[in-house]
């Protein structure tokens, strides 16, 4: 088996995380977190999409991880997201931080929004 180094460029993987909190670039933040190419910041929650809109730009596609399980996000969240040229895909929170490593770490232009498990 061959191992090879991943690189993020910029941006950062999310470590781990845990009941409340995760860990993103070695740092930890504890509730909702919304991780873009730009940096980490807490997250409002599916009211606040304005956060995201602000980096249309930079993103194709926002892993929304809703906790422990999934569930479906407001339709009106989706909608507004999706009006605006960002695919969303929803997913258990710790699925959506797999899923969002393995795509920065390709390149792809990703984000995820992150409710606490």
């Amino acid at each position: 088996m061959r191992l090879n180094e991943i690189s993020y460029n910029d941006a950062v993987p999310i470590d781990g995380y845990g009941p409340g909190f995760f860990r993103v670039g070695g740092k930890k933040y504890d509730g909702a977190l919304l991780v873009l190419p730009t940096g980490v910041s807490n997250w409002g929650g599916f009211e606040d999409t304005a956060a995201v809109l602000e980096h249309v730009a930079d993103i194709d596609v926002l892993f929304v991880g809703t906790g422990a399980e999934i569930a479906h996000p407001p339709k009106d969240f989706r909608m507004t997201l999706e009006d605006a040229g960002i695919g969303v895909e929803a997913m258990a929170s710790p699925a959506a931080c797999r899923t969002y490593n393995v795509l920065l770490s390709e390149g792809r232009r990703v984000a995820v929004a992150l409710l606490p498990v």
